[in-house]
């Protein structure tokens, strides 16, 4: 993979009109935001992983067939206090750092008491969430930062635990029609209780919509001191969703984690013996369902959407058969070229789940609930009111999956995605349909496209009717890097905008369509 991973990145912060080719259609008006690591050496201390690196903010604004173009670091308080120190002296969760470079084990004994419960990054690198009118760099942590997403400049640290008992938040929030954004967190050992919640922030048009925030529903955690990880879950008109799987945070081993010198990553656990849970959380009443859904053992980062269908709900995600992804990204194994195929590398399967919301009575145990004819997903009777649930594998070697948002939590036919077959490093995206499940794909040599993302055109008859965004690092010596306008249906490229200075591989961005 190309060593440009731990390449330290530039900041463009004046807007600079890109040279565009092709044609921009006129009804896209809107700015384009993407998040991801930009920086990952601080004077002679780097970070180990690629997603500690400090964020980086890009701003792609689109006006009347003109894109202008910018990007800044995130001025987080971690950034300013490794800044200050010209070293790494803020904790990620691939790196452990420590504000004395002796780390000796009496300094470490004594800053240990202050590390109990870990003190977060606000180093936001992962996403942007919009709460209300106002719209936040993210990670997981609880600390999101306000930021403006014209000049991006950095505004205020928002800590949720002010406002909602969540010590860990999701990165990937879900929005309704009415502009009420729901979210999900972990509690940790609240009152001998460690929990996952679900809140939602008001659609307010004043500011401060996050300390209007309210707990929706809460679903205990199967064990004390490891709750699952998550990066996403989903939502449907009348459920949320969430799957408990059997990759965890160690509680206990994060808090002694400062104190033995290892990172906070080490203290993720996979669990291969143990099963999945899907929860199904009624939005009407904050109450969950009572019929419980297992699967086997799988590791999910991002669901692709979900929606409900004659007494089903359908659930579509990206699922790994191990934890081995996140290791896929320390910069010592990016740095490595591992030829045309990583022995290491585990593809993963975009799987549909099928589960019957129906009532069970007079089911025989050992039938399979499913009666929806266009897949073979499966949730076999066990008992009064568990079933086993099996997927569908709808394709493979798929991630960062965008729908139209347009029909999020409803039916839903095409999926746009980075294609990551050989390697977690995508060099193309594909569009994929599910219901033929045919894919095609755009790529460009020495081209590396970012999560694409889908933008309906307004007004638009059919699902697919708008353009595809995609931010693209382009390694071709003497080229400038783009962004790619691909139209929705054919997924051919109709315009690409050159921009001054570079662009750096990113995570995940968001769409502000100008009103």
């Amino acid at each position: 993979m190309s060593g440009d991973f731990s390449t330290n990145a530039t900041e463009s912060p004046e807007a600079c009109r890109a040279e565009v080719t092709g044609s921009i259609p006129g009804w896209l008006q809107g700015t384009l935001l993407r998040n991801g690591p930009g920086i990952f050496s601080v004077g002679d201390t780097s970070y180990e992983h690629w997603f500690d690196g400090m964020a980086l903010m890009t701003s792609f604004t689109f006006s009347d067939g003109e894109v202008t173009h910018r990007s800044k670091f995130l001025r987080s308080d971690t950034y300013k206090a490794n800044m200050t120190a010209n070293r790494i002296v803020v904790s990620e969760m691939g790196t452990m750092a420590y504000p004395d470079p002796s780390k000796n084990f009496i300094f470490k004994a004594i800053t240990f008491l202050n590390h109990t419960v870990p003190d977060f990054t606000d180093n936001g690198a992962s996403n942007f969430i919009k709460y209300g009118d106002e719209y936040f760099a993210t990670s997981e942590t609880n600390y999101i930062r306000k930021i403006d997403p014209v000049t991006l400049e950095t505004q205020d640290k928002v800590d949720y635990l002010k406002y909602l008992p969540v010590n860990l938040a999701s990165s990937h929030p879900h929005y309704d029609k009415e502009g009420n954004t729901y979210n999900m967190g972990t509690c940790i050992a609240e009152k001998g209780k460690t929990k996952y919640v679900v809140f939602k922030v008001p659609a307010l048009p004043d500011k401060d919509a996050i300390k209007k925030a309210v707990v929706v529903c809460t679903v205990p955690c199967r064990s004390l001191l490891t709750p699952s990880y998550y990066h996403s879950f989903g939502m449907t008109d009348n459920y949320f969703i969430f799957i408990e799987q059997p990759f965890k945070l160690d509680i206990l081993k994060m808090a002694t984690a400062y104190m033995r010198g290892v990172n906070w990553a080490s203290c993720l656990k996979f669990c291969p013996e143990e099963n999945t849970l899907i929860h199904v959380i009624d939005r009407k009443t904050g109450k969950e369902i009572e019929t419980k859904y297992y699967t086997g053992t799988m590791v999910v980062y991002h669901h692709v959407s979900a929606f409900e269908e004659d007494g089903h709900i359908v659930i579509d995600v990206i699922a790994y058969k191990d934890n081995s992804l996140y290791n896929m990204f320390y910069l010592s194994k990016l740095k490595q070229d591992p030829g045309p195929h990583d022995d290491s590398y585990v593809r993963p399967k975009y799987k549909r789940f099928v589960l019957p919301v129906k009532s069970d009575k007079g089911v025989a145990i050992g039938e399979d609930m499913v009666e929806l004819k266009y897949t073979t997903a499966s949730a076999v009777k066990e008992k009064e009111g568990k079933f086993l649930c099996q997927a569908e594998v709808l394709c493979e070697g798929f991630e960062l999956p965008r729908i139209n948002y347009n029909l999020n939590g409803k039916k839903f036919r095409y999926v746009y995605g980075s294609i990551v077959d050989n390697s977690a490093v995508s060099k193309q995206i594909g569009k994929f349909d599910t219901e033929t499940k045919e894919m095609v794909y755009w790529n460009e040599g020495n081209c590396f496209p970012s999560e694409p993302i889908f933008i309906p055109r307004p007004n638009a008859e059919t699902e697919d009717d708008g353009v595809v965004l995609v931010s693209v690092t382009n390694s071709n010596p003497g080229q400038s890097c783009f962004i790619a306008v691909l139209d929705g249906k054919s997924f051919k490229e109709v315009a690409r905008a050159y921009v001054k200075g570079q662009l750096y591989r990113d995570v995940h961005g968001f769409f502000i369509t100008k009103h």
